[in-house]
């Protein structure tokens, strides 16, 4: 584990996605806060409106709710956006309790870097290596599963320790043990006091023996990868429009948006629709403000095919080669249903916009998050992570999530009370 990990300036136009996650009262709204506040990015009735008794109260910037304000939790997840001379950042304040896990997996979905918040004040700081709250390895755990491209442990409220240096030190031996026992690749350990602003915007050169840089220097250096820009075409469709011009053959047909799963895509290139089977070719593409170009993974694009063919809401269009369809998989699951998961039972999947019929043929283990031993289950509890293997109603066009996170993810919904039950992580289609 490296105390600071800077990566090369390119990719660095991209928007980065954060997501705050650790335990309760960890200090992820106030960190947010700080970081809107010290980077200038807080309007002054903005600021205002978070003032208590002369103090400003930085949790409340986004704790927007007034079920949050009321009880000083974070329930939601709540989206910040903001600019700095380095990047664009769009942040998510994820809720530390257990039953409001389900946000947080939400949040880490379609986050770049994980900000995983450790409260010194909270652990035995004095003992070489204190034990870590349930939450951080839960939390942890998660977003590993979830592939998150990078993970940044964020040591916070070290001022509120009698011996910073001492606390950091311990508490970073701790965190590197407990990464290294469960196979998560952390790009740095950052100490910081959100409350003062000590090494979040600002560098504080040494403090608790940390040679820096700040935590928002690390993380406008950190460089985006194309997602999946080397597997094959996918495109899953979420919207499809009628076109109008008849003036231009090309406009008169249907245009089918959605954004690029993976691989690249450009005119002339032939895709095959799921689940009809129908083949067509591309005609044009074009980028989210309708100029015409190329498509590539991670991009909005918008296509129209040489021949009119029955595609709505949730099909794909996929390469013509190197895609399976399959009505099986194992796969990773984190359950959050307040009723457990037990074999047998049936739900609705939801793959990008596509719903359906799914069940559980098995139950293979489940993950213990103190020991990280799996064990042998016949029920998976709420909260509890474990691997499953599952049969679906109609072949999916699956790949492994390690892959492709479009590809891999299912949403598992309640057929009869509609809650979200489960998220899936493909392994083995």
């Amino acid at each position: 584990m490296s105390t600071a990990v800077v990566k090369p300036d390119t990719a660095l136009d991209a928007a980065l996605r954060l997501v705050t996650c650790g335990s309760v009262d960890d200090g992820k709204s106030t960190l947010i806060g700080r970081l809107l506040l010290d980077s200038r990015a807080v309007l002054q009735d903005q600021l205002a409106s978070v003032q208590r008794s002369g103090q400003t109260d930085l949790a409340l910037l986004t704790d927007g709710l007034q079920a949050e304000r009321e009880q000083g939790i974070t329930i939601d997840v709540a989206y910040r956006y903001f600019n700095t001379t380095g990047r664009k950042f769009i942040l998510g304040d994820a809720p530390g309790h257990e039953q409001y896990t389900r946000n947080m997996v939400t949040a880490a979905s379609s986050a770049d870097v994980a900000l995983v918040l450790i409260d010194a004040s909270k652990l035995d700081w004095r003992s070489e290596c204190p034990e870590l709250l349930p939450q951080t390895r839960r939390h942890s755990l998660l977003v590993k599963l979830l592939r998150v491209p990078f993970i940044v442990f964020v040591v916070n409220k070290l001022d509120a320790v009698a011996d910073p240096q001492v606390a950091f030190g311990h508490i970073r031996a701790a965190l590197s043990a407990f990464a290294s026992e469960a196979g998560i690749r952390v790009e740095a350990v950052v100490p910081i006091s959100a409350l003062l602003g000590h090494n979040v915007v600002d560098a504080r050169p040494d403090w608790c023996g940390y040679p820096g840089p700040s935590l928002l220097a690390l993380l406008e250096r950190l460089s985006l990868k194309p997602a999946a820009l080397e597997s094959p075409f996918a495109f899953p469709v979420q919207w499809v429009e009628k076109c109008h011009d008849s003036s231009d053959t090309s406009q008169s047909r249907r245009l089918f948006w959605g954004r690029v799963a993976s691989g690249r895509l450009s005119p002339g290139q032939t895709v095959r629709v799921h689940p009809s089977g129908q083949s067509a070719k591309v005609v044009q593409v074009l980028d989210h403000s309708r100029r015409a170009g190329a498509g590539a993974a991670g991009r909005t694009a918008g296509l129209t095919l040489d021949r009119e063919l029955d595609i709505s809401r949730g099909d794909l269009l996929l390469s013509t080669q190197d895609h399976q369809t399959t009505a099986q998989a194992r796969a990773t699951v984190a359950w959050m249903d307040e009723e457990a998961l037990v074999p047998g039972r049936s739900y609705w999947a939801l793959q990008g916009h596509r719903w359906v019929k799914a069940r559980v043929t098995r139950i293979i283990e489940q993950l213990e998050i103190h020991s990280l031993q799996a064990r042998p289950a016949d029920h998976l509890a709420t909260n509890a992570i474990g691997k499953i293997e599952l049969a679906f109603q109609e072949p999916l066009a699956l790949r492994p999530y390690a892959q492709c996170r479009a590809l891999g993810a299912l949403i598992l919904v309640d057929s009869a009370s509609h809650r979200t039950a489960g998220a899936v992580l493909i392994e083995t289609p």
